[in-house]
């Protein structure tokens, strides 16, 4: 698994958001984003995250990111998982990976002692010419927005 690091740019990207518009690298450039990994939809580490960025939205608008979640769920999941918590950022559909091997978030993983592969939760922050700032690791999921708003 090899992960973007600080100094790395984001190559070009494209993909379906909850809502069934197509987004992609153009549509960050010029603005510092934030890109964050997780999981499953609707799950409760996921559900956490996404509420307290939800909840902190302002905030981190007033910090001037703009917020794109991805995870491999369909694009009806990431719509049910939206309408449900009424996020008002997007939510990538990302079934066949392309973003989520991009940025190196595919690999092992551990859970009760199983091995299985799936999404390491991780958040990257990139800067207006799409080129990774920082790179948050350890993503306290009900804290997600205090982690971001420290940078």
């Amino acid at each position: 698994m090899k992960t973007l690091q600080v100094g790395d740019k984001v190559p070009p990207f494209s993909g379906i958001t909850h809502e069934g518009k197509t987004i992609g690298l153009d549509d960050f450039i010029g603005k510092k984003w934030v890109v964050f990994f997780y999981p499953k939809a609707n799950t409760p580490g996921c559900t956490a995250e996404a509420c307290d960025l939800r909840d902190h939205y302002e905030a981190l608008q007033n910090a001037g990111y703009h917020l794109l979640g991805v995870s491999a769920d369909t694009q009806k999941q990431q719509k049910n998982f939206a309408d449900k918590y009424q996020f008002p950022f997007p939510l990538l559909a990302d079934t066949d990976k392309t973003l989520i091997n991009a940025f190196g978030v595919w690999g092992p993983k551990k859970f009760m002692g199983r091995e299985y592969d799936g999404i390491h939760r991780q958040t990257f922050v990139m800067d207006e010419e799409g080129v990774v700032v920082h790179v948050i690791d350890k993503v306290k999921t009900k804290e997600h927005a205090s982690q971001l708003l420290a940078l």
